[in-house]
């Protein structure tokens, strides 16, 4: 379903972008349509990063070791036989 907006725009504004949307082979629609539509996506990427940061802490607050103190020594690791 699509919607129609309305906006007040200065003339300066709309005679500049209406030149630059023919520059482009498009209109003035098709540049406010793209650039609403970039901005959406730009978000939802946004909070999905959010989201993801978020539960890769939490994993990390969760994640525990338990390691048993080391039987060898770095010398010892190295020696060569």
């Amino acid at each position: 379903m699509k919607v129609n907006v309305t906006l007040t725009l200065e003339d300066e504004i709309v005679r500049k972008i209406r030149r630059l949307a023919a520059e482009r082979d498009t209109t003035l629609t098709g540049l406010v349509r793209d650039y609403l539509t970039q901005l959406a996506q730009a978000d939802e990427t946004a909070d999905r990063d959010a989201r993801n940061l978020a539960n890769l802490e939490r994993a990390f607050q969760s994640f525990s070791v338990n390691a048993s103190p080391r039987a060898w020594s770095r010398s010892e690791l190295h020696e060569r036989r």
